[in-house]
């Protein structure tokens, strides 16, 4: 996937802020990099491309916390521990951030262990929010939200970066400061046991980088740098933002949908989706009827089974239990047993009853039987009902009997 990568500047949104842009494609070739005012940024070639918006280093602070047992959510529970966890960060930063936590912003790295120490990085909120919607109202969502340096990209590396005129050092321990003979100073104290990290400059400050630091510098071009801060598994878009993206996303549907209706491009099709849409109808109601006429068709053939079986009743109402009802009149009538006899229904009951449930008063006329019995679990009452179902009968626990009668086989 290509990716567009949108450095805020450092400054308020208005007209004269420019943005630094770099457009890669999935290969990770660079295809521009350059600097321009909201309003002139470049179109992505289509709309698969990855927008990361890239926040600089003066934007952010940088602060290692060691969070509470239990602080971290996971998994369905991570969004409903958000506002928990938030209010953790706000009591563990209180007293090292110059502004208020409620007027920043802050983000967790990737992958935080409660058990060892982890970092969070925070920024304006106000200033973040402004830009975020402001690029959002330009035609560009931003997928996600990346630091430019990383505390992982300084473990072992100084980075020289701007211009002749104002070169700045980024490292681990100085953060961000102006390349002068007292960084430099406080940069050889605060070397490791290895030595002092390698240093990666830019071309304009490579010269100055090696004149003050008295050692070779590796060369980095700016858009190389800003390609490897957003290749990384950083995302800053956490808490209030989360939210933020996905009304964004809403809204771009909104969009979408407003355009497909009303655009004169896509009348063609939304006439083809109309069509689509009427032929379905047509043919759900034209299969409709046809199951409908079979239906019915079934119903006639079965009431006139009936009434040639048995002529002497004069009105259908159910077909089946009509049936079955002179049948078993017929089956008493020459001395053959039905299922609507006490025996059989007697037996049905017995067979389904556990063995330590015992009858204690049997009642049996017009083809209902009751039988008392002791009380049954509610569960149990809906098994027995649902096996004698299966058998054409129908069974109900009256208070402390069962009431068994003829019923429409399923």
């Amino acid at each position: 996937m290509n990716s567009f990568i949108i450095s805020l500047p450092a400054a308020s949104v208005g007209a004269t802020a420019l943005y630094d842009y770099l457009l890669s494609s999935a290969d990770g070739t660079e295809a521009r990099c350059a600097s321009a005012p909201l309003a002139l940024l470049p179109r992505p070639p289509d709309r698969q491309t990855d927008v990361v918006v890239l926040l600089p280093m003066q934007a952010l602070s940088w602060h290692q916390v060691q969070l509470p047992k239990g602080s971290l959510a996971r998994g369905l529970t991570v969004e409903r521990g958000a506002s928990r966890l938030r209010a953790i960060l706000d009591g563990l930063l209180e007293d090292r951030l110059l502004d208020e936590p409620a007027q920043l912003h802050l983000a967790l790295q990737p992958q935080p262990v409660a058990d060892a120490p982890v970092w969070v990085v925070a920024c304006d909120k106000a200033w973040l929010t402004a830009h975020l919607q402001a690029l959002a109202q330009a035609g560009f969502s931003a997928s996600r939200i990346v630091p430019e340096f990383t505390p992982e990209a300084l473990a072992h590396r100084l980075y020289v970066v701007g211009d002749e005129q104002q070169p700045m050092l980024v490292g681990e321990r100085l953060l961000l400061s102006p390349l002068s003979a007292s960084a430099v100073a406080l940069l050889a104290d605060s070397s490791g046991p290895d030595g002092p990290p390698e240093v990666v400059a830019e071309p304009a400050v490579a010269a100055q980088a090696e004149t003050l630091l008295k050692r070779p510098v590796i060369l980095q071009q700016r858009s190389q740098r800003l390609l490897q801060a957003a290749q990384t598994s950083w995302d800053l878009a956490q808490f209030d933002l989360v939210n933020a993206n996905r009304q964004r996303a809403w809204a771009q549907l909104a969009q979408a949908m407003k355009s497909l209706w009303r655009a004169p491009q896509w009348r063609a099709a939304r006439l083809a989706l109309v069509a689509l849409v009427l032929v379905n109808l047509v043919g759900l109601n034209a299969w409709a009827l046809r199951e409908q006429a079979a239906l019915q068709a079934k119903r006639q053939s079965v009431r006139a089974v009936l009434s040639s079986t048995f002529p002497k009743i004069p009105v259908v109402v159910d077909a089946p239990l009509q049936m079955a009802r002179e049948v078993a009149v017929l089956q008493r009538a020459s001395g053959v047993a039905s299922g609507t006899d006490m025996e059989a229904m007697l037996a049905a009951l017995g067979a389904q009853l556990p063995v330590t449930h015992t009858l204690t008063a049997i009642d049996y006329g017009a083809q209902e039987l009751r039988a008392k019995a002791s009380a049954v679990a509610a569960a149990e009452q809906a098994r027995v009902a649902l096996a004698l179902k299966q058998q054409g009968l129908s069974a109900t626990w009256d208070g402390a009997q069962w009431v068994l009668k003829p019923g429409s086989t399923p």
